[in-house]
Parts: C-alpha cells; sequence; structure tokens
C-alpha cells in the first residue's frame, strides 16, 4: 500500500468512527428550571403534558405552583392586592400541589423525587419536580417546609410578588434588610430535607446570605443577567428583576445554576437571540453554571418560548454554530440536574 493510499484510507476510517460515534451519542434532552402551566379559564397551560414534554424531548422540568398567586395582580408590575389569611397560603398550596400530581398521574408521567430520579430523567424518562414559586405558606414556621416536602416538593423559591417574612424580593422597596433569620431557618430546613434552594425575585441585598445560609448550591432558576445598570426596585419590572453580574458570579462560585427566561423584551425576538444571550451568560459564569429557565405560560403574549418545540430549536441552533456537544449538554440540561441531585443527597448527609 503506497503512501497516499494509506492515508485516504486512515481517513476514511476515522470519519466512519466519527460518524458511528455521532450515531450512538444519546440525544440531548432538555432541563427547564422553571415552567407552568396554569390551571382554570387560561389558554396558558401546555397539557397533556406528555406530549408537551415529548415534542421536545424535555425529560426534567420544575413545575412551579405560584404560591402567593391569589394576592398579586396578574399584569406587570404584579402589585400586591391583598394578604393571605392564617392557613390560606398553606391550603393553596396543598390544592394545586393536588392538581399537578393528578395530572402528572393522569399522563403516566412520573415526579422527581430521589437523585435516581433525576438519573433516570437525564436518561430519557420524563420526570416533573413539583415546585413552589413564592413560599408565602411557610408564615412564620420553618417547620411547614416538612410539609411542602412531604407533598412531594423538591425545589422551592422563596419569594415572589407579595411580601413574607423572610426576605426581600426585586420589585418592592426593601423592608426587612435583605434575608431574615427566618429565611435562614427555611434554607437551612431545605437542606435538611432535600429540597433546592430558589432565589429568584430576591433582592441582591439578601443573595449573599442567602448562598451563605445554604450547605449546598443554590438556584436562579428564571431572569437574566446584567453587567451593566444595577437593578433596583424603581425599575420597570424585567429591568428590576434582572441580576446583577456580580450576584451571579456569587451563586456560580458556590456551585450553583443561573437560568435565563424567554422574555421578548429581554432576550431579544427570536430564537437565535435567546441562544446567544444564554451563550454569553455562559462566557460570564462558566458553562456549569447556567440552564434554561424558561418561564413558559408565565409570560404571556411576550415570550419567546411557548413549547418545548421551541426550545429544541435554541439547541438546533447551537448546533448547526457548531457548540461543542459536551457544552450543549451542560446548559441544556446536565446542570440543573446536577445541583438538584446535590440539593437531594443533603437530605442523606443530615
Amino acid at each position: 500500500m503506497d503512501r497516499r493510499t494509506f492515508i485516504s484510507t486512515g481517513l476514511a476510517a476515522t470519519v466512519a468512527v466519527g460518524d458511528v460515534a455521532r450515531a450512538q451519542s444519546p440525544p440531548i434532552y432538555i432541563s427547564d428550571m422553571h415552567f407552568h402551566s396554569f390551571f382554570g379559564d387560561t389558554p396558558f397551560h401546555s397539557r397533556p403534558m406528555a406530549k408537551t414534554l415529548a415534542d421536545g424531548k424535555a425529560t426534567l422540568v420544575a413545575w412551579k405552583l405560584v404560591g402567593d398567586g391569589a394576592w398579586f395582580a396578574p399584569r406587570p408590575p404584579h402589585k400586591q392586592t391583598g394578604e393571605p389569611a392564617p392557613g390560606q397560603a398553606l391550603n393553596r398550596l396543598r390544592q394545586h400541589a393536588g392538581l399537578i400530581k393528578a395530572h402528572v398521574a393522569e399522563q403516566n408521567l412520573k415526579l422527581a423525587l430521589t437523585p435516581e430520579d433525576v438519573d433516570r430523567a437525564l436518561a430519557g424518562e420524563p420526570h416533573v419536580v413539583l415546585s413552589v414559586e413564592g413560599s408565602v405558606f411557610v408564615e412564620n414556621d420553618p417547620r411547614r417546609v416538612k410539609i411542602a416536602y412531604d407533598l412531594g416538593v423538591r425545589h422551592m423559591q422563596l419569594v415572589h410578588y407579595i411580601r413574607n417574612q423572610m426576605a426581600d424580593f426585586q420589585t418592592e422597596p426593601p423592608h426587612l434588610g435583605g434575608l431574615t433569620d427566618l429565611g435562614k431557618e427555611v434554607i437551612s430546613e431545605c437542606n435538611k430535607l432535600g429540597i433546592l434552594v430558589d432565589l429568584a425575585h430576591m433582592a441582591p441585598s439578601a443573595v449573599s446570605a442567602a448562598i451563605a445560609a445554604s450547605k449546598v448550591p443554590v438556584i436562579w432558576s428564571h431572569g437574566s443577567v446584567t453587567a451593566g445598570q444595577e437593578p433596583n426596585w424603581k425599575l420597570i419590572t424585567w429591568k428590576a428583576r434582572q441580576l446583577p453580574l456580580t450576584k451571579a458570579r456569587e451563586i456560580a462560585n458556590a456551585g450553583g445554576v443561573v437560568g435565563l427566561w424567554a422574555l421578548k423584551a429581554d432576550v431579544g425576538a427570536d430564537h437565535a437571540n435567546y441562544g446567544r444571550r444564554l451563550l454569553e451568560m455562559a462566557s460570564w459564569l462558566g458553562d456549569e453554571h447556567v440552564g434554561f429557565g424558561t418561564d413558559i405560560n408565565g409570560l404571556g403574549t411576550q415570550a419567546l418560548l411557548n413549547t418545548y418545540v421551541d426550545v429544541r430549536r435554541v439547541i438546533e441552533g447551537w448546533q448547526a454554530r457548531k457548540v461543542t456537544e459536551k457544552r450543549i449538554r451542560l446548559i441544556a440540561s446536565e446542570n440543573y440536574a446536577r445541583v438538584l441531585k446535590q440539593a437531594m443527597r443533603a437530605r442523606k448527609a443530615a
């Protein structure tokens, strides 16, 4: 065999091996840290859920029930309109958790309750993470976190759009001085039980203290990161909701993950813009520390991504741009799974 034939044969074999490896590579599944499907008379839902997940190959989705949804205005700036009576928010938690679990069971889907469930989701078996946004059900009793855990909650966002006694939030004047002792106790309870702590909506003044209070990494499930104007509660809602880069880096440096929502006014009007923005966040924080936090159905008519088919197009855009498979897998699915498992495992270590 002459040298030219040898080289040609070797190159052909290399290409063939590469083709086989690509063919055998498992699909890139989607993990989403923040998703809604509302009940009642609304177009903003994604049921039947099994088809919604299957259409986009989404296998690990945090379905957020809105714990304070009865007490703020549905349109931005989502001002508080009332105050839950004692026990009322806890009843709401039970009711909406029941609705979600009933639909999950009807669809022959499963809740992600253990690290092994998360691994099964990464392998392609769809799981829903029962989550709560705005944990006002706690009131002044951190022991109520155990009630949420027993209901199946494995992901808890402390604050949202109405005042509670745990921490200040981004869209109202701060009045608690950041994170309170109650907030620290709630984070400690989440750690002990194996619930992932979500800092989304939390005022920047509370973020550092929340990170320090947690024994495991925390997340900022949805929003965006800004390296420009320092966000404050006086700005238009979506700008007030941005996370300063300094705080995002604190979350990342502690092993956590920051998610990007799909609000057109913030991230742009097409899938390519969303993809570029998420990669920019990855360049700031590290590929291991960003992920999807779509806020599907939570952004109403202002949403760029409305289905997991839309999210799949973001991944396809990265592939077309030759973003490495390792980078795509981390951002698209593995980062959220990693921190969720770390939180769940903390229960065994406690």
